[in-house]
Protein backbone atom coordinates (compact mmCIF):
# COMPACT_ATOMS: atom_id res chain seq x y z
CA UNK A 1 0.00 0.00 0.00
CA UNK A 2 0.89 3.40 -0.71
CA UNK A 3 0.48 6.22 1.68
CA UNK A 4 -1.69 8.17 -0.97
CA UNK A 5 -3.93 5.18 0.00
CA UNK A 6 -4.60 6.53 4.09
CA UNK A 7 -5.95 9.86 5.07
CA UNK A 8 -4.41 11.00 8.08
CA UNK A 9 -6.34 13.70 10.74
CA UNK A 10 -3.99 15.57 12.49
CA UNK A 11 -5.43 17.63 15.89
CA UNK A 12 -3.60 20.54 16.70
CA UNK A 13 -2.03 23.59 14.49
CA UNK A 14 0.54 24.49 16.86
CA UNK A 15 4.44 24.16 15.79
CA UNK A 16 4.32 20.09 16.55
CA UNK A 17 0.69 19.64 14.66
CA UNK A 18 1.90 21.91 11.61
CA UNK A 19 5.51 19.42 11.24
CA UNK A 20 3.53 16.37 11.55
CA UNK A 21 0.85 17.62 8.79
CA UNK A 22 4.08 18.80 6.71
CA UNK A 23 5.60 15.01 7.35
CA UNK A 24 2.78 13.49 6.42
CA UNK A 25 2.06 15.21 3.23
CA UNK A 26 5.76 14.95 2.32
CA UNK A 27 5.47 10.82 2.50
CA UNK A 28 2.22 11.17 0.47
CA UNK A 29 -0.43 10.84 2.80
CA UNK A 30 -3.50 12.76 2.56
CA UNK A 31 -3.54 14.88 5.28
CA UNK A 32 -6.32 16.74 7.54
CA UNK A 33 -5.50 19.57 10.33
CA UNK A 34 -7.74 20.26 12.43
CA UNK A 35 -7.51 23.41 14.94
CA UNK A 36 -9.99 24.56 17.69
CA UNK A 37 -8.64 28.22 17.32
CA UNK A 38 -5.79 29.83 15.08
CA UNK A 39 -2.70 28.48 13.95
CA UNK A 40 -0.11 28.46 16.74
CA UNK A 41 -3.14 30.03 19.33
CA UNK A 42 -1.96 27.68 21.96
CA UNK A 43 1.46 26.85 23.53
CA UNK A 44 3.40 27.99 20.16
CA UNK A 45 2.02 31.23 20.26
CA UNK A 46 2.83 32.06 23.69
CA UNK A 47 6.15 30.21 24.34
CA UNK A 48 9.70 32.48 24.39
CA UNK A 49 10.31 32.56 20.75
CA UNK A 50 13.75 30.82 21.23
CA UNK A 51 15.52 28.78 18.80
CA UNK A 52 17.15 26.87 21.18
CA UNK A 53 20.62 25.79 21.01
CA UNK A 54 20.32 23.25 23.88
CA UNK A 55 22.68 24.94 26.23
CA UNK A 56 20.24 25.97 28.93
CA UNK A 57 19.87 21.96 29.21
CA UNK A 58 23.37 20.49 28.52
CA UNK A 59 23.87 20.03 32.07
CA UNK A 60 21.28 18.86 33.46
CA UNK A 61 19.15 17.31 30.69
CA UNK A 62 21.43 16.08 28.00
CA UNK A 63 19.22 14.36 25.67
CA UNK A 64 16.92 17.61 25.12
CA UNK A 65 20.20 19.67 24.65
CA UNK A 66 21.05 17.02 22.02
CA UNK A 67 17.61 17.37 20.72
CA UNK A 68 17.68 21.13 19.93
CA UNK A 69 21.04 21.55 19.00
CA UNK A 70 20.76 18.99 16.24
CA UNK A 71 17.22 20.37 15.25
CA UNK A 72 18.34 24.29 15.58
CA UNK A 73 20.84 22.95 12.85
CA UNK A 74 18.32 21.88 10.22
CA UNK A 75 15.96 25.00 10.81
CA UNK A 76 18.86 27.06 9.91
CA UNK A 77 19.27 24.91 6.74
CA UNK A 78 15.19 24.17 5.80
CA UNK A 79 13.68 27.36 7.62
CA UNK A 80 15.79 30.34 6.47
CA UNK A 81 12.61 32.68 5.97
CA UNK A 82 11.67 32.43 9.79
CA UNK A 83 14.20 32.90 11.94
CA UNK A 84 16.43 35.38 13.19
CA UNK A 85 20.24 33.59 13.81
CA UNK A 86 21.33 35.91 15.84
CA UNK A 87 23.36 33.58 18.51
CA UNK A 88 23.43 34.02 22.41
CA UNK A 89 25.33 34.90 25.13
CA UNK A 90 25.38 32.49 28.68
CA UNK A 91 26.18 35.72 31.50
CA UNK A 92 28.10 34.98 34.90
CA UNK A 93 26.45 36.86 36.62
CA UNK A 94 28.30 36.59 40.34
CA UNK A 95 31.09 34.60 41.24
CA UNK A 96 28.83 30.77 41.51
CA UNK A 97 27.86 31.18 37.98
CA UNK A 98 31.43 31.83 37.10
CA UNK A 99 32.52 28.78 39.23
CA UNK A 100 29.93 27.14 37.05
CA UNK A 101 31.20 27.43 33.92
CA UNK A 102 33.59 24.82 33.74
CA UNK A 103 30.84 22.40 34.09
CA UNK A 104 28.91 24.43 31.58
CA UNK A 105 31.75 24.28 29.12
CA UNK A 106 32.62 20.44 29.10
CA UNK A 107 28.48 19.80 29.32
CA UNK A 108 28.40 21.46 25.71
CA UNK A 109 31.03 19.75 24.64
CA UNK A 110 30.10 16.30 24.99
CA UNK A 111 26.35 16.75 23.83
CA UNK A 112 28.21 18.63 20.67
CA UNK A 113 26.98 22.52 21.37
CA UNK A 114 29.52 24.64 20.34
CA UNK A 115 30.36 27.43 23.07
CA UNK A 116 33.36 29.45 23.45
CA UNK A 117 33.91 31.93 25.73
CA UNK A 118 34.10 35.57 24.90
CA UNK A 119 35.92 38.19 25.76
CA UNK A 120 34.15 40.82 28.53
CA UNK A 121 35.09 43.74 26.26
CA UNK A 122 33.64 42.07 23.18
CA UNK A 123 30.52 41.03 24.94
CA UNK A 124 30.03 44.79 25.96
CA UNK A 125 30.78 46.10 22.74
CA UNK A 126 28.03 43.68 21.58
CA UNK A 127 25.71 43.88 24.01
CA UNK A 128 26.17 47.64 25.78
CA UNK A 129 23.25 46.83 27.81
CA UNK A 130 24.34 44.29 30.05
CA UNK A 131 25.40 45.20 33.12
CA UNK A 132 28.95 46.33 33.68
CA UNK A 133 29.08 43.92 37.16
CA UNK A 134 29.01 40.47 34.87
CA UNK A 135 32.11 37.83 35.59
CA UNK A 136 32.09 36.39 31.90
CA UNK A 137 30.03 35.93 28.47
CA UNK A 138 30.26 32.17 26.93
CA UNK A 139 28.50 32.26 22.96
CA UNK A 140 26.22 30.08 21.62
CA UNK A 141 24.19 29.05 18.87
CA UNK A 142 20.78 30.41 19.68
CA UNK A 143 18.22 32.21 17.69
CA UNK A 144 14.59 33.89 17.58
CA UNK A 145 11.88 32.97 15.73
CA UNK A 146 8.35 34.07 15.06
CA UNK A 147 5.80 31.39 16.34
CA UNK A 148 2.95 32.08 13.74
CA UNK A 149 5.48 32.71 10.82
CA UNK A 150 6.60 29.10 12.30
CA UNK A 151 4.38 26.88 12.15
CA UNK A 152 2.94 28.86 9.09
CA UNK A 153 6.13 27.44 6.90
CA UNK A 154 5.55 24.43 7.84
CA UNK A 155 1.65 24.33 6.91
CA UNK A 156 2.82 26.47 3.57
CA UNK A 157 4.50 23.23 2.40
CA UNK A 158 2.25 20.98 3.76
CA UNK A 159 -0.65 22.77 1.78
CA UNK A 160 1.76 22.56 -1.42
CA UNK A 161 1.30 18.84 -0.94
CA UNK A 162 -2.13 18.55 -0.58
CA UNK A 163 -2.96 18.30 3.34
CA UNK A 164 -6.26 20.71 4.51
CA UNK A 165 -5.93 22.93 7.24
CA UNK A 166 -9.51 23.78 9.02
CA UNK A 167 -9.34 26.30 12.04
CA UNK A 168 -11.89 27.23 14.44
CA UNK A 169 -12.43 23.70 14.03
CA UNK A 170 -12.67 21.66 17.46
CA UNK A 171 -12.64 17.58 17.96
CA UNK A 172 -15.59 16.75 20.10
CA UNK A 173 -15.61 13.53 19.78
CA UNK A 174 -13.05 10.32 18.67
CA UNK A 175 -14.86 7.96 16.40
CA UNK A 176 -14.28 4.17 17.10
CA UNK A 177 -15.33 1.08 15.31
CA UNK A 178 -14.58 -1.45 17.47
CA UNK A 179 -11.33 -1.04 19.29
CA UNK A 180 -10.03 0.85 16.30
CA UNK A 181 -10.53 4.66 15.49
CA UNK A 182 -12.21 5.50 12.26
CA UNK A 183 -12.32 9.12 12.63
CA UNK A 184 -13.63 12.49 14.60
CA UNK A 185 -16.70 14.69 15.14
CA UNK A 186 -15.74 18.56 14.77
CA UNK A 187 -17.76 21.31 15.97
CA UNK A 188 -17.23 24.53 13.93
CA UNK A 189 -16.91 27.31 16.29
CA UNK A 190 -17.93 30.17 13.85
CA UNK A 191 -20.98 28.86 12.23
CA UNK A 192 -21.69 26.04 14.65
CA UNK A 193 -21.66 23.39 12.30
CA UNK A 194 -21.24 19.74 13.24
CA UNK A 195 -19.31 17.10 10.66
CA UNK A 196 -18.01 13.58 11.18
CA UNK A 197 -14.28 13.27 9.27
CA UNK A 198 -13.53 9.99 8.21
CA UNK A 199 -9.61 8.67 9.22
CA UNK A 200 -7.35 6.12 8.85
CA UNK A 201 -5.11 7.21 11.30
CA UNK A 202 -5.68 10.12 13.84
CA UNK A 203 -2.51 11.79 15.43
CA UNK A 204 -3.17 13.84 18.74
CA UNK A 205 -0.56 16.82 18.47
CA UNK A 206 -2.52 19.14 21.16
CA UNK A 207 0.64 19.48 23.86
CA UNK A 208 -0.94 20.66 27.22
CA UNK A 209 -4.32 19.23 26.23
CA UNK A 210 -3.11 16.15 24.67
CA UNK A 211 -4.42 14.47 27.52
CA UNK A 212 -7.77 15.81 27.08
CA UNK A 213 -8.04 14.99 23.62
CA UNK A 214 -6.86 11.21 24.83
CA UNK A 215 -9.66 10.74 27.19
CA UNK A 216 -12.35 11.60 24.43
CA UNK A 217 -10.69 7.88 22.82
CA UNK A 218 -10.68 6.44 26.49
CA UNK A 219 -6.64 6.56 26.70
CA UNK A 220 -4.58 8.44 28.77
CA UNK A 221 -0.86 10.30 28.39
CA UNK A 222 1.47 10.80 30.98
CA UNK A 223 1.82 14.75 30.44
CA UNK A 224 2.06 17.51 32.90
CA UNK A 225 0.59 20.97 32.20
CA UNK A 226 3.53 23.31 33.87
CA UNK A 227 3.24 27.23 33.33
CA UNK A 228 5.20 30.08 32.73
CA UNK A 229 4.91 33.36 33.04
CA UNK A 230 6.37 35.60 30.37
CA UNK A 231 6.50 39.75 29.83
CA UNK A 232 6.83 41.73 27.53
CA UNK A 233 8.56 45.42 27.49
CA UNK A 234 8.52 47.60 24.28
CA UNK A 235 11.91 48.38 23.62
CA UNK A 236 14.90 45.95 22.41
CA UNK A 237 16.95 46.16 24.94
CA UNK A 238 19.56 42.60 23.36
CA UNK A 239 20.94 42.29 20.04
CA UNK A 240 21.42 38.03 21.31
CA UNK A 241 19.36 36.27 23.73
CA UNK A 242 20.80 36.61 27.17
CA UNK A 243 20.91 33.86 29.21
CA UNK A 244 21.49 33.40 32.95
CA UNK A 245 24.80 30.54 33.24
CA UNK A 246 23.61 28.26 35.91
CA UNK A 247 20.51 25.44 35.98
CA UNK A 248 17.05 26.21 34.59
CA UNK A 249 15.54 28.52 37.40
CA UNK A 250 13.10 31.54 36.51
CA UNK A 251 13.66 34.56 35.29
CA UNK A 252 16.73 33.82 33.36
CA UNK A 253 16.00 34.57 29.75
CA UNK A 254 15.81 38.05 27.90
CA UNK A 255 14.51 37.15 24.12
CA UNK A 256 14.71 40.03 21.44
CA UNK A 257 12.09 39.97 19.51
CA UNK A 258 11.22 42.64 16.49
CA UNK A 259 11.18 45.60 18.49
CA UNK A 260 10.58 44.43 21.87
CA UNK A 261 12.59 41.90 24.67
CA UNK A 262 10.42 38.65 26.24
CA UNK A 263 11.39 38.10 30.05
CA UNK A 264 11.06 35.03 31.59
CA UNK A 265 10.23 32.43 32.96
CA UNK A 266 9.04 30.78 35.92
CA UNK A 267 7.56 27.44 36.44
CA UNK A 268 4.56 25.99 38.19
CA UNK A 269 1.56 22.61 37.69
CA UNK A 270 -1.48 23.89 35.96
CA UNK A 271 -4.74 21.76 35.83
CA UNK A 272 -5.55 23.24 32.88
CA UNK A 273 -4.35 24.91 30.35
CA UNK A 274 -7.45 27.02 29.28
CA UNK A 275 -7.41 28.48 32.23
CA UNK A 276 -4.19 30.02 33.98
CA UNK A 277 -3.95 32.62 37.01
CA UNK A 278 -1.10 34.55 36.52
CA UNK A 279 0.64 35.39 40.28
CA UNK A 280 1.60 39.18 40.46
CA UNK A 281 4.63 38.15 42.22
CA UNK A 282 5.77 36.03 39.20
CA UNK A 283 5.54 39.27 37.04
CA UNK A 284 7.91 41.44 40.07
CA UNK A 285 10.39 38.40 39.99
CA UNK A 286 10.84 38.20 36.56
CA UNK A 287 11.59 42.27 36.34
CA UNK A 288 14.18 41.15 39.79
CA UNK A 289 15.96 38.62 38.17
CA UNK A 290 16.28 39.58 34.30
CA UNK A 291 17.68 43.16 35.24
CA UNK A 292 20.98 41.11 36.96
CA UNK A 293 21.91 40.56 33.61
CA UNK A 294 20.37 43.94 31.66
CA UNK A 295 19.47 46.37 34.47
CA UNK A 296 17.78 48.64 31.83
CA UNK A 297 14.64 46.62 31.96
CA UNK A 298 13.49 48.01 35.10
CA UNK A 299 12.80 51.07 33.13
CA UNK A 300 10.01 49.98 31.17
CA UNK A 301 6.48 48.80 32.78
CA UNK A 302 5.17 45.65 31.06
CA UNK A 303 4.07 45.85 27.05
CA UNK A 304 2.44 42.26 27.77
CA UNK A 305 2.44 39.72 30.39
CA UNK A 306 0.75 36.11 29.40
CA UNK A 307 1.58 32.55 30.49
CA UNK A 308 1.91 29.02 28.74
CA UNK A 309 1.09 25.33 29.82
CA UNK A 310 4.40 23.33 28.80
CA UNK A 311 3.66 19.90 27.67
CA UNK A 312 6.06 17.96 30.49
CA UNK A 313 5.93 14.57 29.79
CA UNK A 314 6.31 12.82 33.81
CA UNK A 315 4.64 12.27 37.00
CA UNK A 316 1.46 13.95 37.94
CA UNK A 317 3.30 14.77 41.08
CA UNK A 318 5.81 17.14 40.04
CA UNK A 319 5.73 20.26 41.84
CA UNK A 320 6.58 23.12 39.07
CA UNK A 321 8.21 20.89 36.43
CA UNK A 322 12.11 21.97 37.19
CA UNK A 323 12.81 18.69 37.49
CA UNK A 324 11.24 16.95 34.06
CA UNK A 325 13.18 16.88 31.05
CA UNK A 326 12.05 18.87 27.96
CA UNK A 327 12.27 16.17 25.61
CA UNK A 328 9.34 13.94 23.63
CA UNK A 329 7.45 11.23 23.69
CA UNK A 330 5.20 9.38 20.81
CA UNK A 331 2.62 7.34 22.32
CA UNK A 332 0.37 4.80 20.29
CA UNK A 333 -2.92 3.98 22.44
CA UNK A 334 -3.24 0.65 20.65
CA UNK A 335 -2.65 -1.38 24.05
CA UNK A 336 -5.58 0.61 25.01
CA UNK A 337 -8.23 -0.11 22.81
CA UNK A 338 -7.69 2.96 20.46
CA UNK A 339 -5.88 1.33 17.30
CA UNK A 340 -4.80 3.76 14.96
CA UNK A 341 -4.89 6.75 17.65
CA UNK A 342 -1.10 7.89 18.72
CA UNK A 343 -0.21 11.08 20.85
CA UNK A 344 3.03 13.07 20.55
CA UNK A 345 3.77 15.28 23.23
CA UNK A 346 6.60 17.31 25.13
CA UNK A 347 9.66 18.78 23.10
CA UNK A 348 10.06 22.66 22.47
CA UNK A 349 8.87 23.99 19.60
CA UNK A 350 12.65 24.51 17.92
CA UNK A 351 12.39 20.48 17.80
CA UNK A 352 8.62 19.95 16.96
CA UNK A 353 10.45 18.54 12.86
CA UNK A 354 12.32 16.11 15.22
CA UNK A 355 8.89 15.35 17.08
CA UNK A 356 6.92 14.65 13.35
CA UNK A 357 9.81 12.68 12.21
CA UNK A 358 9.20 10.43 15.12
CA UNK A 359 5.63 10.17 14.75
CA UNK A 360 4.89 9.49 11.15
CA UNK A 361 7.66 7.12 11.29
CA UNK A 362 5.22 5.03 13.77
CA UNK A 363 2.14 6.31 11.66
CA UNK A 364 4.15 4.27 8.67
CA UNK A 365 5.16 1.11 10.56
CA UNK A 366 1.66 0.88 11.39
CA UNK A 367 0.18 1.24 7.99
CA UNK A 368 2.39 -1.09 6.30
CA UNK A 369 3.91 1.84 4.17
CA UNK A 370 7.28 2.18 3.41
CA UNK A 371 8.15 6.18 2.64
CA UNK A 372 11.16 7.60 4.23
CA UNK A 373 11.83 10.71 6.09
CA UNK A 374 12.48 13.69 3.96
CA UNK A 375 12.50 16.80 6.30
CA UNK A 376 15.75 16.94 6.86
CA UNK A 377 16.36 18.12 3.38
CA UNK A 378 12.94 19.76 2.11
CA UNK A 379 13.29 23.82 1.79
CA UNK A 380 10.11 24.77 3.32
CA UNK A 381 7.65 27.18 1.65
CA UNK A 382 7.74 31.07 3.11
CA UNK A 383 4.91 31.78 5.85
CA UNK A 384 3.35 33.97 3.51
CA UNK A 385 2.93 31.10 1.14
CA UNK A 386 0.35 29.74 3.31
CA UNK A 387 -2.92 32.53 2.27
CA UNK A 388 -1.05 32.83 -1.30
CA UNK A 389 -3.44 30.32 -2.72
Amino acid sequence: MTASNFHVVVIGAGSTGAAVAHDLALRGFRVTVLERGEVGSGTTGRNHCLLHSGARYAVNDPTSARECIEENFILRRIMPDALELNDGYMIAVDEADLAFMPTFLDACAEVGIPAEEVPLSEAFAREPSLSPTIKAAVRVPDGVFEPFRFCLSFLATAQANGAVVRTHCQVTEIVKRGNAVCGVKVYYRRDGREEMIGADMVVNATGPWCGKVAHLAGCNVPVVPTAGVMVSVPARLNRMVLHRMHLPGDGDILVPQRLTTLLGTSSWRVEDPDAIDIPREHVERMYELTAQMVPAVRHYKPRGVWAAARPLIGSARAADGRALSRTFECFDHAREGAEGFVTITGGKTATARAMAEKTVDLVCRKLGVQAECRTREVMLRSYRAFYAR
